[in-house]
């Protein structure tokens, strides 16, 4: 509680991620609080594993190989700096995030053994998103004379794999990204064959994806965990519609998003 000219108003704290230190400050929203605070607790457990993350960033698998596939979307530090954070993400931000000393330097103890084994394990997922990514772009960009294709599978290339997809993507849908990028390239296999199909797969995605879209642009980009799990459901969608033979982990269908449209609704 903080009291300005005579009155009390509730904010909330966040340690503040400043590079080469932490912070504290005091926010309005608790949600924009929250985000502040898991980046400026991780700043604090790297602040506390200068020489893991220093050995980490000189011995992070393929990353020059991997820094050549990302060079349409970033620079190889910003890849490696994705790949560390993320790593420190699942080594040491688990819920419920240490709240006190005593629960950091637990959490520290616990975590540091681990912290290579994941970045290891956190650089292989990328380098395998990277090389589906570059087929994927070949794929498009060898089929531009399809129009409507072409212009759905670039946009839908640019929602999965932006510069920060690394550390915008939920570790849990990011092992998933692989086959939706695979789907893209199934998809164009099967184009020529059969156009009027795709047109068709096509026309019942597009309402669906432009519902979903205009609802985040009207929530200013903020999604809760329903809109969440609603954007990955369109993604396993366009897996059922253009490229089946991947599979999806459960069942999805148009009448399963209108179900899930509804609860958001209510």
């Amino acid at each position: 509680e903080i009291r300005q000219k005579g009155q009390v108003l509730v904010g909330f704290p966040a340690l503040i991620d400043g590079g080469d230190a932490v912070t504290m400050e005091v926010f309005d929203e608790p949600d924009v609080a929250a985000a502040k605070h898991r980046a400026g607790l991780r700043r604090l457990f790297a602040l506390q594993l200068r020489d893991a993350i220093r050995y980490l960033e000189k011995n992070i698998p393929d990353l020059q190989k991997m820094g050549a596939a990302y060079m349409p979307l970033g620079t190889l530090e910003e890849l490696r700096g994705q790949i560390i954070d993320v790593a420190l993400e699942r080594a040491f931000l688990m819920e419920p995030l240490p709240a006190d000393a005593q629960a950091f330097k637990r959490r520290l103890d616990e975590g540091r053994g681990r912290l290579t084994l994941i970045a290891n394990e956190v650089a292989r997922l990328a380098s395998t998103i990277l090389v589906e990514f570059a087929a994927a772009s070949r794929k498009i960009k060898d089929n531009r004379q399809t129009q409507d294709a072409a212009a759905d599978a670039t946009q839908q290339l640019q929602r999965l794999v932006p510069k920060d997809f690394l550390a915008c993507t939920p570790w849990v849908q990011l092992q998933h990204v692989p086959r939706y990028l695979k789907a893209i390239v199934l998809r164009f296999d099967k184009l020529r064959a059969d156009p009027a199909r795709d047109q068709s797969r096509l026309a019942e995605l597009r309402p669906q994806e432009a519902r979903f879209w205009r609802l985040v642009a009207e929530r200013k980009g903020v999604t809760d965990a329903r809109l969440q799990e609603l954007r990955w459901m369109l993604e396993e969608l366009r897996v059922s519609l253009f490229a089946q033979e991947l599979r999806t982990p459960y069942p999805i269908s148009v009448r399963r998003l209108d179900k899930a449209w509804a609860q958001v609704n209510s």
